[in-house]
């Protein structure tokens, strides 16, 4: 199973790459209308002119991340009494050994960088397919509307060599629909505020678990409003991106990670009997219950005492086939053994 997990984070990483840096792929050439408005904004730049250029954004939705979660971690072990009652070394499948806390932060981050790869894949495959133009698609499609016969806006355009600007310019001018960097926002974080919502446990404030979320989730917002106004993306396009990440890293947190809980149901069942146990030991039992407990009886005289640590016994009286003997008065001062219920003698 581990071998099948690393070809497969191999070949996603791979297909990546053909998506985002080569030419394997060709971009669907979608038309465009006569002196689209909505196409006609002013060329931006290039993406490293950007307010948030990829050698910020990158970092940002990598190695943010990546620190919470080592934080967390580390501070989850120091804190929690259960990890030091636990196993230092751990197999995992057939041929390897990790320490527990190693484990878990592999198991998080390896699937946190899967996703990542998978949101650049998918995004990348929709824009490819759909080729939706940006607002600047005629800035630097720069058409001849005279040769082109365009008479009225309403005139749709769909020969593919329509354009006569730059040829890798109009190509990545045709990959807006989703908006990818937004969508790696988004799916960055929201990943990471799932993790701080269902890990980190903080005592003494009930501000402290909403203030950091909202720090993590601001940054995603504040990318998906410059790219709108530097006329890097329409509004849908960013839409679209937001929801993309956003439902990857729900998918995999609920659905593969079990919501940042145990990776199998044996360990599941591990750290509840760890749990059952600490619990025990912060609630004693007195020490006379602790050394001997009464089972059932089994006849009228036999009581059995057997030791059973921190557990206690309920005692039951023996049971008779006869009914019990009835004592009927008949006088004020004496009492007659009767087996019947009946009236005074």
């Amino acid at each position: 199973m581990l071998y099948f997990q690393l070809v497969l984070m191999a070949g996603t990483v791979i297909l990546s790459y053909h998506f985002e840096y080569t030419d394997t792929f060709p971009v669907h050439s979608q038309g465009f209308f006569c002196y689209d408005s909505t196409l006609s904004k002013p060329y931006p730049g290039p993406e490293s002119a950007s307010r948030v250029p990829p050698r910020l954004l990158y970092p940002l939705i990598t190695v943010l991340p990546v620190l919470t979660i080592l934080l967390g971690e580390v501070s989850t072990v120091l804190i929690n009494p259960r990890w030091s009652s636990r196993e230092k070394i751990i197999s995992c499948g057939d041929c390897c050994f990790f320490n527990p806390l190693l484990r878990q932060i592999v198991r998080i981050l390896g699937l946190f960088s899967f996703g990542l790869f998978c949101t650049v894949i998918f995004a990348g495959a929709v824009q490819t397919v759909t080729g939706n133009q940006t607002p600047h698609f005629l800035s630097v499609c720069r058409p001849n509307y005279t040769a082109l016969g365009c008479k009225s806006h309403v005139q749709y355009i769909s020969s593919p060599y329509a354009c006569n600007g730059d040829p890798d310019l109009i190509t990545e001018a045709r990959k807006a629909f989703p908006s990818k960097p937004v969508a790696l926002g988004a799916y960055s974080a929201v990943y990471t505020t799932m993790y701080v919502t269902l890990v980190l446990k903080v005592k003494g404030s009930r501000l402290v678990k909403p203030s950091l979320c909202l720090a993590m989730l601001s940054p995603s917002w504040l990318l998906c409003l410059l790219r709108v106004a530097e006329y890097r993306n329409h509004w849908r396009d960013v839409l679209a991106g937001t929801i993309t990440g956003a439902a990857i890293a729900v998918f995999l947190v609920t659905c593969v990670l079990n919501n940042f809980g145990s990776s199998s149901p044996e360990e599941g069942d591990l750290i509840q009997k760890e749990q059952d146990g600490a619990i025990e030991a912060e609630n004693p039992l007195p020490a006379a219950c602790e050394k001997i407990s009464v089972v059932k009886c089994t006849s009228d005289c036999d009581i059995i005492p057997q030791v059973y640590p921190n557990r206690i016994l309920e005692v039951y009286p023996p049971m008779s086939a006869d009914p019990p003997p009835c004592l009927v008065p008949v006088t004020p001062d004496v009492l007659i053994p009767s087996n019947c219920i009946s009236s005074q003698v």
